[in-house]
């Protein structure tokens, strides 16, 4: 039987930020997405389970797995890890799913510096799989999941990041605990104690180079737990005075450090404005390519605008790359580790990726050890420029040729939103790196696209698995 809401402030429910996302999500019913919304989280699972299967291939993958099986080994009742099929707890393997999901390097991402799905997915799949939900169970929970987080972190991304914390893991605790919640049917006052509950256990750092969403998958599912069980959580954990927004923005009253349009001021009320009519989901990206995301659109456009021109790569005199100026200083003009615009250009630089969609029109889906020589050379003939008027993933390139013309296209930073139908055709490039034979893997997205039609999620676990 359902639990009434706490009376808070004298009140049934209250107007605190955990708490108007809490009557939200657990109100939220199928019925409720809009057919874009569906369509985006049937893509989002294909994407993410996709990354798993390259993920197994990779060390990174393999040392998750070799962690949990030691630590906890086989645990009935629990969940499954991807491809290898260890049933564990639902925290081990939503950590260990996550790391699969990292290691692969097929993300999706949300305004460049978070990566919802790789903390949201796995734990809506152990969730689902524990409590055999069903397929619209499980999309209800996920787009759940990614609508609160994208909230939360929106504007609030560059600051988190100049402060030293990684805004992935520090918000994607939140999508992964509301989206469990969800799928576990969690009353209201149980969604807005795990959200709560995730204030004392959100981490990042940017200088320890060390794990990021795996842990955010897993603490998310013991706030979830610990809610269920009746631990109490802060009214106002995110907007107190004390709560997650002066703790990690510095401040809960919208004042930005750093932000990608250049206004340094928000509002908080914004974060749970017109919750169910406009969906911030939707603005999420697909990271097809196993690379930094703000040089997804160097391979693409420069590619498309070779194409619409055939310019070859002997064509070229010189590139031009004119870019919204945070993706010059990665991943915080307070704490750069790189450069993009000055400096001699590596493998993992933007000019490398302009470089590559002149000479190939395309970048590799599963990893190479070796390089076009083109590739090398023609990547120290490309020039970035920053600036404070470029919209996020949109730069505007220029190609000029070698007989005195020029060809500019501008992106739009919307180039990698795109259907199922699009994310299944081009998510196909990972089936050479991937362990298990086409034929499972077009299953796999049959199954995905048809999320709706499932009694339960568990057949797209199993879809994973490595057959005999």
């Amino acid at each position: 039987m359902a639990q009434e809401p706490r009376v808070v402030n004298g009140k049934s429910g209250s107007g605190s930020m955990s708490r108007q996302f809490a009557q939200w999500v657990a109100r939220l019913r199928y019925e409720d997405l809009p057919p874009a919304v569906v369509d985006r989280a049937k893509g989002l699972t294909l994407h993410a389970l996709a990354s798993a299967l390259q993920g197994f291939q990779l060390p990174a993958g393999q040392e998750a797995i070799k962690l949990v099986s030691q630590e906890a080994g086989e645990v009935r009742g629990g969940a499954t890890v991807l491809v290898s099929g260890l049933q564990t707890t639902k925290g081990d393997a939503a950590f260990a799913n996550a790391e699969l999901i990292l290691a692969g390097g097929k993300w999706d991402t949300f305004r460049m510096l978070t990566h919802p799905g790789c903390s949201i997915v796995p734990a809506a799949l152990a969730a689902a799989e524990s409590t055999h939900a069903s397929g619209r169970d499980f999309l209800t929970g996920l787009a759940a999941g990614y609508e609160v987080m994208e909230r939360m972190a929106g504007d609030f991304i560059p600051t988190i990041m100049a402060r030293g914390f990684h805004a992935g893991p520090v918000f994607g605790i939140f999508g992964a605990a509301v989206a469990a919640a969800k799928v576990m049917r969690s009353t209201e006052d149980q969604v807005n104690d795990a959200i709560a509950l995730c204030v004392n256990m959100a981490a990042g750092n940017l200088e320890s180079l060390g794990l990021r969403e795996g842990p955010a998958s897993r603490n998310a599912m013991l706030a979830v737990a610990l809610a269920r069980l009746g631990h109490h959580g802060g009214e106002t954990a995110l907007e107190g005075r004390a709560g997650l927004y002066q703790a990690y923005a510095g401040n809960n009253e919208g004042h930005l450090t750093y932000s990608f349009t250049g206004d340094t001021r928000t509002n908080l009320d914004k974060v749970t404005a017109d919750l169910g009519a406009r969906w911030m989901f939707l603005e999420t990206l697909y990271r097809i390519y196993s690379i930094t995301g703000y040089n997804l659109a160097h391979v693409d456009v420069t590619a498309k605008l070779c194409e619409e021109h055939n310019i070859r790569y002997e064509d070229v005199d010189h590139v031009e790359a004119v870019v919204n100026w945070l993706e010059t200083q990665y991943p915080s003009p307070a704490f750069p580790n790189r450069r993009e615009d000055i400096g001699e250009p590596d493998r993992t630089s933007t000019r490398y990726y302009a470089a590559y969609g002149v000479v190939t029109r395309g970048f590799p889906m599963v990893p190479v050890t070796s390089d076009p020589p083109e590739v090398l050379e023609l990547m120290k003939r490309v020039t970035i420029i920053p600036s404070h008027q470029m919209t996020l993933f949109g730069p505007r390139i220029t190609i000029f040729t070698k007989d005195g013309r020029s060809y500019t296209k501008q992106a739009t930073g919307r180039e990698f939103i795109w259907d199922f139908k699009e994310e299944a055709r081009r998510i196909r490039g990972v089936i050479p790196g991937i362990p298990i034979p086409a034929a499972q893997f077009e299953e796999l997205i049959t199954t995905c696209e048809g999320l709706k039609t499932q009694s339960q999620v568990t057949k797209l676990v199993e879809l994973t698995l490595k057959r005999s």
